[in-house]
């Protein structure tokens, strides 16, 4: 069974997504973990803990920032408590995550997530050996690729289906230096509700989304990925996680997608056919809601990667 997995903003916005059909969810605090769509706290994380487990869902907590020395008793003093609350998975990037979990009797296992460089089957079946038993495949990857690395690793696989990816991170604040250098190139736009800062790119006529954390600057693609009518050769490659990313979205947005594509998994397990003839009108109520100037595409399914 292909899971469904999502990224909710708060404690009863995860309450909503997991009556709407959810399998399991990011979270995390914005110190340890990147680009999350809100913010839990201690507090936040053993309460949503016992909330998916009362409902038998799952709890995966990002660490799966860039760590220097000075955070190292930080981070290890959060994944003992990420221990210590018993949640599902915990998502890294750095071995320095690895080396901590190691030390306790039941280590929590791992999703390894290391964004872009996660492009082949062997880095995979690496990171299995020392815990992982999955890896979050770069979003830069065609289709072949995707299918090739699932039929050769030993680890689960998930793949991005839905939501803005990451095109630059700088662990600087960068912003300001954009309304000084860039000024000819780019410009600085809000939208009407002055809710999102957006690049404008007047040649090509895309605006990214960019916003800064505890971890510096983040520009965003100016497309969403948007599979929901793709989704035939991921089911029969056996991709065991479907994610939903709700960076930068609104609570609504997320909810109509979570039961758009739970509907789609579960037309797909009940009658491939059914999904097949179904799937085009499944992305209506999704695009109903889709802001203007975020045009949907299918990323790099079918598309040769140039880095």
């Amino acid at each position: 069974m292909t899971e469904l997995l999502v990224t909710p903003k708060s404690l009863a916005h995860m309450e909503t997504l997991i009556d709407l059909g959810a399998d399991a969810f990011v979270i995390g605090e914005e110190k340890f973990g990147l680009r999350l769509a809100g913010e839990f706290n201690r507090d936040d994380i053993k309460q949503a803990v016992k909330l998916a487990h009362d409902n038998e869902k799952k709890v995966y907590v990002a660490v799966n920032g860039i760590f220097h020395n000075y955070h190292l008793n930080a981070l290890e003093d959060y994944i003992n408590f990420l221990h210590e609350v018993n949640v599902d998975r915990i998502i890294f990037g750095d071995p320095a995550v690895v080396m901590y979990v190691k030390q306790h009797n039941n280590p929590i296992p791992l999703n390894w997530d290391a964004e872009t460089i996660v492009t082949n089957y062997f880095q995979c079946n690496y990171w299995g050996k020392r815990g992982a038993q999955r890896a979050v495949l770069a979003r830069e990857l065609n289709l072949d690729e995707i299918i090739n690395i699932k039929e050769n690793a030993d680890v689960e696989i998930e793949v991005q289906v839905h939501g803005m990816t990451c095109m630059f991170q700088s662990k600087r604040m960068l912003l300001g230096n954009y309304y000084t250098f860039q000024d000819r190139q780019m410009k600085i736009q809000r939208d009407k509700d002055d809710t999102e800062l957006l690049l404008y790119d007047e040649e090509r006529d895309n605006k990214y989304p960019v916003f800064e954390d505890y971890n510096g600057t983040h520009i965003m693609s100016p497309n969403d990925i948007c599979l929901i009518e793709e989704l035939e050769p991921f089911f029969e490659a056996g991709i065991d996680s479907f994610k939903i990313d709700g960076v930068l979205q609104t609570e609504e947005y997320i909810n109509t997608v979570t039961t758009q594509y739970r509907e789609a998994i579960d037309l797909y397990n009940e009658d491939p056919e059914a999904y097949e003839d179904e799937k085009f009108m499944l992305v209506d109520p999704i695009e109903e809601i889709q802001p203007e100037h975020r045009p949907f595409d299918e990323g790099f399914l079918y598309k040769q990667t140039v880095y």
